[in-house]
């Protein structure tokens, strides 16, 4: 349930007024952040104090706490303590929505960042020339499989293979 401007005005004192009404959606954007915290604050402060005196007149109400004229109501101290609560509520969203403004923005710049790095390492190297005359004859490659072994090796071990099959083929 919202709480009207002409109750506000009767609940609040000149000062807590101005910084609730910081916290209204057209002041809320123009405060800088450090003044939004500071804001916040003394919000808190403003609201605990409410919540204390309303705790008191409370335990006066029902005869626990001595006093000089025990209090017949607490309601205003309460709705002051929740439109101060309401306060505190819409500056912390606005900090938080900064913050994921500000988060936003860090994560953009570093992906353009990194994709700028990327592209420049994706650019080719200058490429090598090849062989040039200045230095002289250089030895072409051999485009032939080199042997494994030696001629001498390999018939050896294909004779050996031929006479041990062919002793297997006299047996059976």
């Amino acid at each position: 349930m919202a709480i009207e401007t002409r109750a506000e005005r009767r609940l609040l004192s000149r000062d807590e007024l101005e910084l609730v009404a910081l916290t209204r959606r057209a002041e809320i954007t123009a405060v800088a952040d450090a003044e939004l915290r500071k804001t916040v604050g003394l919000l808190r402060e403003r609201r605990d104090r409410a919540r204390t005196i309303a705790r008191q007149q409370r335990r006066e109400m029902r005869g626990k706490a001595q006093s000089a004229s025990p209090a017949t109501d607490n309601s205003g101290s309460k709705m002051k303590a929740r439109v101060l609560s309401g306060a505190i509520q819409r500056a912390n969203r606005e900090l938080s929505r900064r913050q994921v403004v500000a988060a936003r923005q860090e994560l953009v710049s570093s992906s353009r960042r990194a994709l700028k790095l990327k592209k420049a390492a994706r650019k080719p190297a200058i490429p090598d020339g090849g062989q040039t005359t200045s230095e002289g004859m250089a030895p072409k490659p051999s485009k032939k499989t080199k042997q494994i072994g030696s001629p001498m090796e390999a018939g050896r071990v294909s004779q050996f293979v031929k006479d041990a099959q062919a002793r297997k083929d006299a047996r059976d």
